[in-house]
């Protein structure tokens, strides 16, 4: 990424220079909030502080929380300015221990969307109670609510109504920045695109979920290299995305998606864009990773051969669950 200060090229790492330095002091004034090179981040960082001493009625509140913010995080600071990384940042944990062993559960969820002035209920109340290590499939017409009910479940969009339970803690309550590093550490995603970023390797791509959570680089390399060898790409660690086969960029998005050891993983659509042959090998590698890991699956799919394969099938229609239907190759999944 660039500087969006001076336009040169600013390291990834350093993004994290305003989420640590001088936080406080700088969440009332998002708009120097950015991706910065060490440099403007350095400057800014001063320049803002000394601003909020002297103009605005928020001056005097600046002030102490100045005077609090810049001991707690110095050590931080020289430490980005020096290394381009922190080495004293807590690692965040893998996953929720405790929701391991205990259901998800969904209760009463709903969504809708305002649109044109008219509202649009899109998922109109779901019970759902997800068992540790299940696989389930999800299915049903186009406009069922499948992508919304995947998209709440993984916190990327919030419900307008219910709970959702990982063990005995409603993820929805939970304040902003908190449910970022849970999602981050606890849910992984796989989308029918693989989404994998065309400058870096497989192996960095893999590496960044870790990293923007500051872990550091050495131990994500070690967990990259481990996860895509599983995935059977072992060979295929410095090639970039236009190097790689669709299959191949898949595996790549599902490392990606298990390098932090989540709960649960939620995949939309994971094999809509491949060949029936690299679609069953992708499969297989699901259910080996659910198999040797343990990893909560929930997969929405208009693959019948893929839907028939796990061991429970919802039907939605309607933003809600019509049924659960027992898998059988004799069953017409869309009647």
């Amino acid at each position: 990424m660039t500087c969006e200060i001076c336009g040169r090229e600013a390291p990834t790492g350093h993004v994290a220079l305003h989420q640590n330095v001088g936080v406080i002091v700088l969440r009332f004034h998002s708009k120097v909030e950015g991706r910065l090179c060490r440099d403007c981040a350095s400057r800014t960082f001063w320049r803002t502080t000394l601003v909020n001493l002297f103009f605005g009625w928020w001056g005097v509140i600046s002030f102490f929380f100045t005077l609090v913010a810049i001991p707690m995080n110095v050590s931080q600071y020289l430490g980005y300015l020096r290394n381009g990384q922190s080495s004293s940042l807590p690692t965040p944990p893998l996953g929720l221990g405790a929701a391991r062993s205990k259901p998800i559960r969904v209760e009463g969820l709903k969504k809708h969307f305002i649109h044109m002035g008219k509202k649009l209920e899109v998922l109109r109340g779901i019970d759902l109670t997800i068992t540790p290590g299940e696989m389930l499939s999800i299915i049903g017409p186009s406009g069922a609510g499948k992508s919304t009910f995947l998209h709440v479940l993984g916190t990327l969009d919030l419900p307008s109504a219910g709970r959702i339970c990982f063990g005995d803690e409603d993820v929805v309550r939970m304040p902003p920045h908190r449910l970022s590093t849970f999602r981050g550490g606890s849910i992984g995603f796989v989308f029918q695109f693989h989404h994998l970023l065309p400058e870096f390797n497989a192996l960095e791509n893999t590496m960044m979920p870790g990293l923007i959570q500051n872990i550091p680089r050495e131990e994500m390399a070690k967990r990259a290299r481990e996860i895509l060898a599983a995935v059977g790409l072992a060979d295929r660690l410095t090639h970039r995305p236009g190097e790689l086969s669709g299959g191949e960029q898949q595996r790549v998005a599902l490392a990606r998606a298990l390098v932090m050891n989540p709960v649960l993983l939620l995949a939309d659509e994971p094999t809509g864009n491949l060949d029936s042959q690299t679609s069953d090998a992708i499969h297989n590698l699901f259910f080996e990773l659910n198999r040797t890991r343990g990893t909560t699956m929930v997969v929405v799919t208009h693959n019948a051969v893929l839907a028939r394969r796990m061991p429970r099938i919802l039907r939605m229609r309607d933003g809600l669950i019509e049924r659960e239907i027992k898998p059988n190759a004799e069953t017409d999944l869309w009647a």
